[in-house]
């Protein structure tokens, strides 16, 4: 039986504090659940973090864990940048994987790990080193499980092996885009227990020639091919995909772990002007025909592309992180730390609209609290 996830407060307390004793007037612990309880309540900014603080009453901070007023902005940013961010990064990530044991998967699910990158464009702007952050969400719940930050998108390829070297691969299922489509990162996940679903543009020219030569014949005998497809209708417009399997290249291509090739055809027709758009996507896994026909190759894709909408767009528009100028030490890696732990403890609970959320919870700040293991006295 699986043991029920502690509160964040108790891994917020477990963060070895780097300051020294003389002149700290305020304990790291509670620096990081103001941090995380303002987050919450939607306050982007390690500025409008210390307002949060000052907006509220004694009471509410004495929770915390503060003995004295809040700290102002200017100690909440000498201690977010020299904070360690790969500790804390490793600590919140060991504390989602227990909320995945909590709430495994049904039978007929796989785990999927969505593996793609984003660039904070405010602290890029200004220089900031490591701007450019690769990130491991699990879309399940929504969860971001680690992130690694990067010099630019083209230093992505070293930074997945190091960011998947961390992770639990054994059972799961790494999903990434075209970029990312590499023999080492292929081989690392096979090698760590895992599977993976990978897209194959052009910077695979010849594997991605290979696959669709598949496609372009009819099935051969012993050839296991299955296909699927679906219809959405909505936001004006109609989305159709079509997605075969082949299991044809096991044995001929070197690809490591390949088991299937897959291809995708997509096609979108807007109502209002009758625009249609497609395209033919190629791809390539390691899950057998037994284990992932095309139907559960198709959910897999599709599950892939959710990054976007539950991490991405989400710190984007209701976090405003692309505006974000934060450049001085950890500080851009820890803010988009605190703002996916913040997202994941909203999904945790149940929440959908994190927007909204943000707005609730800034009205009633004790049930932001709450989410984080903090329970207010009456």
């Amino acid at each position: 039986m699986v043991a029920y996830p502690r509160p964040l407060i108790e891994v917020l307390a477990e963060m070895p504090d780097f300051r020294h004793n003389r002149g700290k007037r305020h304990a790291l612990t509670a620096i990081l659940a103001l941090a995380c309880s303002a987050m919450l309540c939607g306050y982007r900014s390690y500025t409008a973090i210390a307002e949060w603080g000052r907006n509220y009453g004694g009471h509410l901070m004495q929770a915390l864990g503060f003995t004295r007023r809040s700290p102002c902005a200017a100690t909440l940013h000498t201690i977010l940048r020299g904070l360690d961010r790969e500790m804390f990064e490793a600590h919140v990530g060991a504390w989602i994987e227990e909320l995945l044991a909590e709430t495994p998967p049904s039978p007929d699910l796989m785990e999927a790990i969505a593996v793609d990158g984003k660039t904070l464009r405010g602290s890029k702007k200004q220089g900031a080193p490591g701007a450019h952050l690769l990130s491991a969400l699990a879309p399940r719940l929504g969860l971001t499980l680690a992130q690694h930050a990067v010099a630019d998108k083209t230093n992505e390829i070293p930074a997945a092996l190091e960011l998947l070297r961390h992770l639990v691969l054994t059972g799961r299922v790494v999903t990434m885009d075209a970029l990312l489509t590499q023999r080492a990162i292929a081989q690392q996940i096979v090698d760590k227990g895992g599977d993976y679903v990978m897209v194959v543009k052009d910077n695979q020219p010849q594997f991605r020639e290979d696959i669709e030569t598949v496609f372009a014949h009819a099935p051969i005998v012993e050839e296991t091919r299955t296909v699927a497809e679906t219809v959405d209708c909505g936001h004006g417009r109609i989305e159709q995909r079509r997605l075969q399997t082949s299991d044809v290249l096991e044995g001929y291509s070197d690809w490591p772990g390949l088991a299937q090739v897959f291809q995708l055809e997509r096609q979108v027709i807007i109502k209002k002007t009758g625009e249609v758009r497609g395209e033919v996507i190629a791809g390539v896994t390691s899950l057998d025909p037994d284990r992932a026909d095309a139907a559960r190759v198709l959910v897999l894709v599709r599950g892939h592309w959710s990054i976007e909408n539950q991490s991405h767009w989400v710190r984007d528009v209701t976090f405003d992180e692309d505006r974000s100028q934060v450049r001085c030490g950890n500080i851009p890696q820890v803010m988009t730390t605190l703002r996916n732990t913040a997202i994941g403890l909203m999904r945790r609970a149940g929440y959908t609209n994190i927007a909204a959320t943000c707005r609730r919870l800034a009205a009633q700040p004790a049930l932001a609290l709450k989410l984080i293991g903090i329970e207010l006295e009456n």
